[in-house]
């Protein structure tokens, strides 16, 4: 026994360009894989950018404690020698990989992937590179897209050398920005979808739906890495509703948050949008039983959505974005809608179509629930992932 655990067990080097307590849905999935990858007996060590806000605390090359959650294993932050938004170059990265037995990159991560193909280029098959595709990247700026041309110049070589390609959603890479390399590679692709502990996100058993003042949620990052959120979207469509007993919260925070408050009192919604900040993990079960609906009004570059799990395993109806990835995370018209991207009066039409539906709203939230608890779960994640590990 002792010695076929000897044999499964693999050195993990994860990769990723943000990391908890970092508010986002890649780090937080990151972060689960790698807690369920060390509970299968992997090794596992996680390299991330060092911030300076983010990542006070974290002792480099040994054990901290994620989250305030559980220890496992290592979080490296490395200096990058340039950073941008989420993407930063760190050349010493290739010096660290040479003792793994396998590469586990979260894509996009500009600057780590360039090292990384490199590094596949010099040591072959000698060492396994597992890519995780978290989303298409849209570019928001020209500085952005200038600095990108590197990865974007590798990406297909980099694709190629890669033992197995991992979507959230093969929906996202059947379609979305990735499409051509899947039509032509197929095999190297497979499906884990993320997770959710519908023990911790639950459903409230005194929850009201015929609650006189309504409750609309969104819960994400306000910052600008996090532009594609669409709050000036669900600003502008909640301005337009024929109905006032509603109140907006808003959980996140970041540099965009006062461009949002002054968006909100030119609307003159001000007295009923609420910002309510970074809210800590312990507190977003709360904030979620609180909700009647939870809007992800996203424009783009959204390919999942975590948050979605989260409010539909707390019993909340969900309206997201008609996009690659996002759509397939639960059913139209069963567990919530969908709505045109960027669309201010199809968000409009589609929160005063459930809102103020009583009975739509509890069925909605009930199918919601079902739904998660029998398709979402980080163990199942985890040992599909595992299972992926196993097989390089």
């Amino acid at each position: 026994m002792r010695y076929a655990l000897c044999v499964m067990r693999k050195k993990i080097a994860q990769i990723i360009c943000a990391f908890p307590p970092y508010e986002g849905g890649m780090g937080n999935s990151a972060y689960h894989f790698a807690k369920f990858l060390s509970k299968h007996g992997h090794d596992v060590t996680t390299f991330t950018p060092l911030d300076s806000k983010h990542l006070t605390g974290f002792t480099v090359g040994k054990k901290i404690n994620c989250s305030n959650t559980t220890t496992f294993n290592k979080v490296i932050a490395l200096k990058p020698f340039l950073k941008y938004g989420h993407g930063a170059f760190l050349p010493q990265l290739f010096w660290h990989l040479k003792n793994f037995d396998i590469i586990y990159l979260h894509y996009p991560f500009f600057g780590a992937a360039e090292i990384i193909w490199l590094f596949k280029i010099i040591y072959g098959k000698k060492k396994k590179l597992i890519i995780h595709y978290h989303m298409d990247v849209r570019w928001h700026s020209m500085l952005f897209k200038i600095l990108s041309i590197p990865s974007r110049l590798i990406q297909n070589s980099l694709f190629k050398k890669a033992d197995m390609v991992i979507s959230n959603s093969l929906d996202l890479v059947k379609y979305g920005m990735v499409a051509n390399f899947y039509k032509k590679h197929p095999d190297k692709f497979c499906e884990i979808h993320y997770g959710i502990d519908s023990e911790v996100f639950k459903f409230d058993d005194s929850k009201s739906y015929n609650n006189q003042q309504k409750t609309i949620l969104f819960v994400g990052g306000l910052d600008s890495a996090h532009y594609f959120k669409g709050i000036e979207i669900l600003l502008q469509a909640v301005s337009k509703l024929q109905i006032s007993n509603y109140k907006v919260l808003i959980a996140g925070g970041g540099d965009l948050q006062p461009k949002y408050e002054e968006q909100a009192k030119k609307l003159n919604v001000d007295n009923r949008v609420f910002f309510l900040g970074k809210v800590p993990n312990q507190k977003l079960p709360e904030i979620y039983q609180q909700a009647d609906l939870f809007v992800l009004p996203s424009i783009k570059n959204e390919s999942f959505g975590i948050v979605l799990l989260e409010a539909m395993s707390c019993g909340v109806p969900v309206i997201a974005s008609n996009l690659f990835g996002v759509r397939t995370v639960f059913q139209n018209n069963i567990q919530g809608l969908l709505v045109e991207p960027g669309n201010v009066d199809d968000l409009k039409n589609k929160i005063e179509q459930v809102l103020f539906d009583d009975k739509r709203l509890e069925q909605m939230g009930m199918a919601a629930r079902k739904w998660v608890r029998e398709n979402y779960s980080w163990e199942k994640a985890g040992n599909e992932l595992n299972q992926v590990m196993f097989n390089v």
